[in-house]
C-alpha cells in the first residue's frame, strides 16, 4: 500500500470566511482560493493541507469525520481557539488522554487533545 493523507476537506457555507479562522488556528497560508474552494497549505514540514469546500446544504447533526489536533498545552490552545471564534463543546478524559471538543465558526466539530 502506498497511500498518505495529504489533505482533509471540510464542507462549509463560506470557504473564504472559514479560511480566516483556520489559517490562524493552524498557522497555515491560503495556497488556492475560489468562490467554491479554498486550500490551506501548512507553514511547516509534515503538516496536512486543509480544504474548505462550499456545499449548498447546512451542517446537520454531528460530523461524520473530524480533525483531531494534539498539543502539550491544551488549555492554552483551547483559550486561543475560542478567542479566534471557536466554541467549546465538551471535555473528555480516557486512556491517558484528555481532549476538548470544539466547533469552528460554522459549527464543524474538532478536538484538541493532550496526554496527561
Amino acid at each position: 500500500m502506498n497511500l498518505d493523507i495529504v489533505m482533509v476537506t471540510i464542507d462549509c457555507a463560506s470557504p473564504r470566511t472559514l479560511a480566516e479562522f483556520w489559517t490562524q488556528a493552524l498557522d497555515t497560508s491560503v495556497a488556492f482560493e475560489s468562490d467554491e474552494f479554498v486550500m490551506l497549505e501548512p507553514n511547516r514540514e509534515g503538516g496536512v493541507r486543509i480544504g474548505l469546500q462550499r456545499v449548498p446544504e447546512p451542517r446537520a447533526g454531528k460530523n461524520r469525520a473530524h480533525v483531531d489536533l494534539n498539543t502539550t498545552d491544551r488549555k492554552a490552545e483551547v483559550r486561543r481557539l475560542v478567542d479566534l471564534g471557536a466554541t467549546e463543546l465538551a471535555e473528555n478524559t480516557t486512556y491517558g488522554l484528555t481532549w476538548t471538543v470544539l466547533a469552528d465558526p460554522e459549527g464543524n466539530e474538532f478536538c484538541v487533545g493532550s496526554e496527561h
